[in-house]
């Protein structure tokens, strides 16, 4: 039985306290010597791209966020162009550091090529459950009856560092001075009808229908029916029919205008 009263042996115990604090001196040396031997010297250059990337640590480039980005741009592991947030005048000076030649990338926006929202896209059946994109996407490819049509379960918004985007009557939109062009929303988006455009871009298609005219028209009152108006109409050659869809080649439009004005079905819109 231990006897608490018994006295203490102040001379031992002072011995035991000394030899921990000892072994504290004698650990703590063997870690700071250890961790000088071993520390792994950072690219200075890290730091400096870091700083001029835009700070949205979005995640769009493929990357974590801006800091893994710009490790991976010291590294050679990525290409500048996979940020679409960062100013072109940024992209230059981070080209200046590493000592490469940046291609001259205009920044983009997200745009949501979909009109069909409520009052005008047809529904095949009232959709009951989780309402994310995801689990709509899985039931019928969706509630609508186009199958290139806007979910509005705002998966896109959820992913969106910016509050850029929200859902309104059944399609989602992208608020253009918010929007960083990240392209996060793009890949979360299950119908892939969310595209990058130059932000200087005046117009866009909001459609991404590859049907036919008359398919076209049972299933929604403003999805573009390839009628090549806008086509025919355009001054500059910019636009083009594929897949029965209109597309713009924005290398070449001048930002008129006039193919919002001959649009029958009023879905290329202005920016």
């Amino acid at each position: 039985m231990i006897n608490l009263l018994a006295p203490i042996n102040w001379s031992s115990l002072l011995i035991v306290l000394g030899i921990l604090a000892v072994l504290s001196i004698v650990f703590t040396l063997l870690i700071l010597l250890v961790g000088k031997v071993c520390k792994v010297e950072e690219d200075e250059r890290i730091g400096q791209v870091q700083e001029k990337l835009s700070g949205a640590n979005c995640g769009g480039c493929g990357f974590a966020g801006c800091a893994d980005f710009a490790k991976a741009l010291v590294e050679n592991r990525a290409e500048m162009n996979a940020c679409a947030s960062t100013s072109k005048e940024n992209k230059t000076q981070i080209g200046k550091i590493l000592g490469v030649a940046v291609g001259d990338s205009e920044p983009k926006m997200a745009v949501v090529k979909c009109s069909g929202d409520k009052d005008t896209a047809g529904k095949m059946f009232e959709y009951v459950g989780n309402l994310s994109c995801e689990a709509k996407n899985t039931a019928f490819n969706g509630d609508k009856i186009c199958n290139f049509a806007c979910l509005s379960g705002g998966s896109c918004a959820l992913v969106c560092t910016a509050d850029a985007i929200e859902t309104n009557n059944g399609v989602a939109k992208v608020d253009k001075r918010l929007c960083g062009g990240c392209s996060a929303c793009a890949k979360a988006c299950p119908k892939k009808i969310i595209e990058l455009v130059p932000r200087s871009a005046s117009v866009f298609v909001a459609c991404s229908s590859k049907c036919k005219g008359k398919e076209v028209l049972t299933a929604c009152k403003v999805g573009c029916i390839g009628c090549g108006l806008c086509v025919k109409n355009c001054p500059k050659n910019a636009i083009s029919l594929i897949d029965n869809l209109a597309v713009i080649d924005y290398s070449k439009c001048s930002g008129c205008k006039t193919c919002v004005a001959k649009c029958p079905r009023k879905i290329i819109k202005e920016l």
